[in-house]
């Protein structure tokens, strides 16, 4: 069963933060909420956690997972950056967009793309979740809960809890935070290409 953890939008509970926390050290799956919607996440290297996600939302190795960083700082040592994408980046965070970009050594083995060695990145502007991400003190490897056969991703945690409620460990609610995916931008290749359009806006990547 999922514990099912009530945290303000403005003022998160530490204590409730350090408990969610807990269960991802401890190899749990949590769903939590981000800028753009909500997430499923687990620790970088929990091979069960991964195995789960993709079992939940039906994916193949080829789906590119987000490691959802706290930071600038720490977003860079998972991923190869030069100057020229690095002030796009920068430009555009915190916010909904996720980036792909080339997988450094610290990424665990199993996460990259298998045949691009690319992996996601992203920078929320969201207070619980910049709080969960301060308290862990590394990124979280997340994915959109977004379950198979469906067109928006799930809104409600009380709803997320009772569906997934035998396949998750913990269940963080802080109220809406809207259906809408991030936006993707591959930097891959060194220039801009926009693979899903979503909650951050695509202008500036044009």
């Amino acid at each position: 069963m999922a514990k099912y953890f009530d945290v303000h939008p403005d003022n998160p509970q530490q204590r409730t933060i350090s408990n969610v926390a807990d269960r991802i050290r401890s190899g749990g799956l949590i769903a939590y909420p981000t800028d753009s919607c909500f997430a499923l996440g687990c620790q970088m290297g929990n091979r069960d956690g991964i195995n789960q996600i993709r079992s939940i939302r039906n994916l193949d190795d080829r789906h590119h997972f987000t490691l959802m960083c706290q930071n600038f700082a720490q977003l860079g040592q998972f991923v190869h950056i030069d100057k020229d994408v690095f002030r796009a980046i920068k430009a555009a965070t915190p916010g909904s967009y996720t980036f792909i970009l080339p997988a450094t050594k610290e990424v665990p083995r199993q996460l990259p793309h298998p045949k691009k060695k690319t992996v996601g990145v992203r920078i929320p502007d969201h207070v619980v979740t910049q709080a969960l991400l301060a308290e862990l003190g590394e990124p979280l490897l997340s994915s959109t809960l977004l379950l198979p056969d469906e067109d928006e991703p799930m809104t409600q945690g009380w709803e997320i809890k009772e569906r997934l409620d035998h396949v998750l460990d913990a269940v963080v609610d802080s109220g809406d935070c809207g259906t809408e995916p991030t936006t993707v931008i591959d930097f891959s290749s060194g220039e801009a290409e926009i693979v899903r359009r979503g909650a951050g806006d695509t202008a500036r990547f044009e």
